[in-house]
């Protein structure tokens, strides 16, 4: 049977989600992004994409409060609930997989509701003798599906989830797809995986090098098709991630 994740229904979120204008990053000399805006729609699931090292990680480490902005402004929505999975997917080594996240309580709180904790983490592929298993011991895909059972454990209408279809069993990347199209508050994706974005993202936030960032409203296809328009035979070829220099006045 395949699995099926469900995320808890969110508090309802209002108009303003994220609001970015004119956002600036630099670390040293090195322009991450400089005028970057946008506002995050409320039910919608942006995608971001980008080479590593062009600043996306940094963006919601900014919007989770764990980094400053240089430049600009970063309004969080009054009624925003923000669960964030970043890249460090920390946890308890010497835990099981079930104590991780049943905290040894037989049932568990699923955002607003009662769930036996073995039949929730079921559903994110752990089952039977899986939930015994150390989680020192886990694959990176196994400690990506945990991690991703107790942030969605929480409950929360924003859902900044970075690279979290990262080393996914088949079943589960299938599970998390339907889970987030579903989702009735706003989720913000950061990943690789192009055939995953096309499937769920409204809309799309791409940082193209030389410190640019672009915010497409549509599905990953019609983005690509845009910027093939927008950059030509250039378009398709593999290129260093470029920067803009810092200029100090």
């Amino acid at each position: 049977m395949q699995n099926e994740i469900v995320i808890p229904p969110p508090a309802r979120l209002g108009n303003d989600v994220v609001i970015a204008k004119g956002l600036k990053k630099a670390f040293g000399d090195t322009v991450l992004f400089d005028n970057l805006s946008f506002s995050l729609p409320r039910g919608g699931i942006v995608g971001i994409i980008g080479a590593n090292g062009a600043g996306k990680t940094t963006l919601f480490r900014m919007i989770a409060g764990k980094e400053k902005v240089d430049g600009g402004s970063l309004t969080i929505g009054e009624t925003v609930q923000m669960a964030y999975m970043d890249q460090a997917r920390e946890l308890n080594e010497g835990n099981t997989v079930y104590k991780e996240v049943s905290e040894g309580n037989d049932v568990i709180m699923v955002g607003k509701r009662e769930m036996q904790a073995r039949a929730y983490l079921a559903q994110f592929n752990f089952k039977g003798a899986d939930q015994q298993k150390k989680v020192k011991d886990l694959s990176g895909g196994e400690r990506n599906r945990l991690h991703l059972s107790k942030l969605l454990k929480a409950g929360g209408n924003l859902l900044l989830l970075d690279e979290p279809t990262n080393d996914l069993d088949v079943d589960t990347l299938r599970a998390l797809e339907e889970a987030l199209v579903g989702f009735p508050g706003c989720a913000v994706v950061i990943s690789h995986d192009r055939w995953f974005l096309d499937r769920i993202a409204t809309h799309i936030l791409a940082f193209e090098g030389n410190s640019e960032t672009v915010w497409f409203e549509g599905s990953y296809r019609d983005y690509a098709e845009d910027f093939r328009k927008r950059k030509g035979a250039d378009a398709d070829r593999p290129h260093r991630i470029a920067y803009r220099k810092l200029v100090r006045s």
